[in-house]
């Protein structure tokens, strides 16, 4: 069975720092592009940052340019999103999903998904 699963959500502290995973079991990660998204409340879901299969490129949403950072270890058939600096707007559930070959963050380019994983940023 073919399955995305994050963890590392919590609570974090503005200005903490905080590193999600996404782990794949039944497949390897290697020949895919990797998204993050996220969800608030009450809001749609949007892209925050993605990585091409090589890891050579990846884009970032603007509001988290300079504060994430997306990274992936194929051995580990992981990818990581290093929370740093965050904010109370980052406050989402966060997913991460597989995709083809290109870095892009539209979500139709993405077949698989993970259950989410929920981050709360507040003092």
């Amino acid at each position: 069975q073919l399955q995305l699963v994050e963890s590392g959500g919590g609570l974090v502290q503005p200005g903490g720092s905080l590193r999600l995973s996404c782990a794949a079991s039944g497949f390897t990660l290697d020949y895919y592009t990797i998204g993050w998204f996220r969800q608030a409340p009450g809001k749609e879901r949007e892209g925050v940052s993605c990585i091409s299969s090589s890891g050579g490129s990846t884009n970032y949403a603007d509001s988290v340019k300079g504060r994430f950072t997306i990274s992936r270890d194929n051995a580990k058939n992981t990818v990581y999103l290093q929370m740093n600096s965050p904010k109370p707007e980052d406050t989402a559930v966060y997913y991460c999903a597989a995709g083809g070959l290109i870095a892009t963050m539209l979500m139709d380019e993405y077949d698989y998904w993970g259950q989410g994983t929920q981050v709360t940023v507040s003092s």
